[in-house]
């Protein structure tokens, strides 16, 4: 996967230890800002993950996880030539900018962002699109579409809702204000916070932490949780009651 060109034009770099993958993006002169290359080569990662991987570690090199959005792609050319196609072309063309996000919600991997410094726009979006996060004290998340007159269309509104409530991720949006590390923890954004120097560590003692369950125990697990906002009562658990049967059928036939 390291040598995929679309990891080398979209300034992404892939590492596999073991059982966990980390993905990094790497434009930290740009403060990672992201383009459609870079998209394109979140979702290649996706597309080649290997069944084996049990955990995806996402971070940004330098100074920020991600400031948003590339300039280019803020620049009003660049809205008329979107605003220009046709509604079904341009409606395929945001799907597939937004498959380098949906795929880090799959229920057989658990996905922990690393963010650092800035994590505005499509770089708070990427961070919400991981199941977990662990965050350094000078993390600044921010939702800027609407001072653009945008709205965010990377996937970030769902997992947004089901972290802190439809108010709160109201407010966030429409304000477009800084969310810092404390109150991340505080309102569901983030799991943890630490020291800037101590965000490396947390992350590997978090990562050793998800690996030492049985892997399948834990996608059953994982897959459960994330179906629950969507199932009634019963359906969640009669799913229990599946996922559990599964489960035990396995260890009796002496498989983990």
């Amino acid at each position: 996967m390291d040598d995929d060109p679309r990891l080398l034009a979209g300034r992404v770099r892939v590492r596999r230890d073991g059982a966990v993958v980390t993905v990094s993006l790497d434009r930290p002169e740009a403060r990672n800002a992201q383009t459609q290359a870079t998209w394109r080569a979140l979702a290649a990662v996706g597309e080649g993950l290997s069944p084996d991987v049990r955990v995806v570690v996402l971070r940004g090199e330098g100074t920020s996880f991600s400031a948003g959005l590339d300039r280019a792609l803020l620049a009003p050319e660049s809205f008329r030539r979107l605003a220009a196609l046709p509604p079904d072309e341009l409606d395929a063309l945001i799907a597939e900018y937004q498959s380098a996000f949906t795929w880090w919600a799959r229920p057989d991997v658990v996905t922990v962002a690393a963010v650092q410094g800035h994590a505005l726009g499509a770089g708070f979006q990427l961070a919400l699109a991981c199941d977990l996060r662990v965050v350094s004290d000078d993390v600044r998340f921010a939702m800027r579409e609407t001072s653009l007159g945008l709205v965010p269309d990377l996937g970030g509104t769902a997992p947004l809702v089901r972290a802190v409530g439809y108010a709160r991720a109201l407010e966030i949006c429409l304000t477009g204000r800084e969310v810092g590390a404390a109150e991340a923890v505080a309102c569901g954004l983030a799991q943890l916070a630490v020291p800037r120097e101590q965000l490396d560590e947390a992350v590997a003692d978090l990562v050793c932490a998800l690996l030492a369950p049985e892997a399948d125990a834990v996608r059953e697990t994982t897959a459960l949780l994330a179906g629950a906002v969507g199932r009634s009562d019963a359906e969640q658990r009669a799913a229990e009651r599946a996922a559990q049967g599964r489960r035990l059928r396995a260890l009796a036939e002496g498989s983990p």
